[in-house]
């Protein structure tokens, strides 16, 4: 009985450390790629606060291709009131 308690705890803490990849928690319009990783995050509302960010660490801003697009501005449909 000790044996398979062993192996299954044995088994959950190898688990529990295993590397994954970075899940990306924010999905805004600019994406930082920083150098000598393979991390991005799009977590900026802006270019700025984007190239601020990466100032003095290295990397590249670009915009998020998975950002959903916005509406365009066109005039709101209207619906056309009936006369009697």
């Amino acid at each position: 009985m000790r044996i398979p308690a062993f192996a299954a705890m044995m088994l959950a803490t190898v688990a529990a450390f295993t590397p994954r990849p970075a899940a990306a928690v924010y999905n805004l319009p600019w994406c930082a790629t920083y150098y000598n990783s393979n991390v991005v995050a799009c977590a900026f509302t802006s270019f700025q606060q984007c190239m601020a960010t990466i100032s003095g660490v290295g990397g590249l801003c670009t915009q998020n291709i998975l950002y959903p697009a916005r509406p365009s501005d066109a005039e709101p449909h209207r619906v056309k009131s009936q006369r009697h």
